[in-house]
């Protein structure tokens, strides 16, 4: 592939179509038949550039011995990718072996690469640095904003939580212990059960002792061990 001439279009290296046809060993006419029966997959920018015009006329002067050029109004170059579905059109063992020698040998080949003197690959690697440092400070305060975030999730989601069956034993006894501690007369206890039930339920918010906040767990209990009855009749 050294034979080739390069050319470049856009930025990226591309062969005519007479280049592209005489490494495949294949016809011009055969890659431009394949292109106009295939022209849908094919996106100008990706898979060629076409060059007429002003556009053709310049080129036609960096090329003034390709009589191949002549007469054409309309000039197609091919990236790699359009080569590649070139190959694919073709579909010959000579077409994939040459369009693998393209990759490596001519598409691939980075063109007036100037080696950065001392002082600029200083400054690239400063710059380079500065940029590390800057993202790494960015990740950093993400990161701790996720942090916050989660750690403000986790409190939302414990604040929701009930008590388990063993906390609502413990609960209960509480309750029990108190208003055996407070009345002999098992006929007035179960008006006060009753009425320390219903206070419970109206200092926590909730529909039933099982409904409080595990959070709130030792708060309920204190306020039973320190309940005292509206009226004991």
């Amino acid at each position: 592939m050294n034979h080739i001439q390069p050319i470049t279009q856009g930025g990226l290296r591309v062969l005519t179509t007479n280049q592209l046809a005489e490494s495949f060993g294949a016809d011009s006419k055969i890659i431009n038949r394949n292109f106009q029966r295939n022209f849908d997959r094919y996106a100008h920018g990706k898979h060629y550039f076409a060059l007429s015009g002003e556009d053709l006329r310049t080129f036609k002067g960096t090329r003034q011995f390709d009589d191949s050029l002549k007469f054409a109004s309309i000039l197609y170059l091919w990236t790699e990718k359009g080569a590649w579905l070139h190959a694919k059109s073709l579909n010959t063992d000579l077409a994939w072996d040459a369009y693998e020698k393209l990759v490596d040998e001519y598409y691939m080949i980075k063109e007036n690469v100037v080696p950065l003197s001392k002082d600029q690959a200083l400054v690239t690697v400063l710059r380079t640095t500065a940029d590390l440092v800057e993202d790494t400070q960015a990740i950093k305060e993400e990161q701790h904003e996720i942090r916050k975030l989660v750690t403000h999730l986790d409190n939302k989601v414990e604040e929701q939580i009930t008590l388990t069956s063993g906390e609502q034993r413990r609960l209960q006894k509480g309750i029990a212990y108190k208003i055996y501690e407070i009345c002999d007369d098992p006929e007035q206890r179960p008006s006060l059960f009753r009425e320390l039930h219903r206070e419970i339920k109206d200092r926590f918010g909730v529909a039933s002792y099982k409904d409080v906040k595990q959070r709130e767990l030792l708060t309920a209990l204190r306020y039973i061990e320190n309940w005292i009855p509206r009226k004991v009749s």
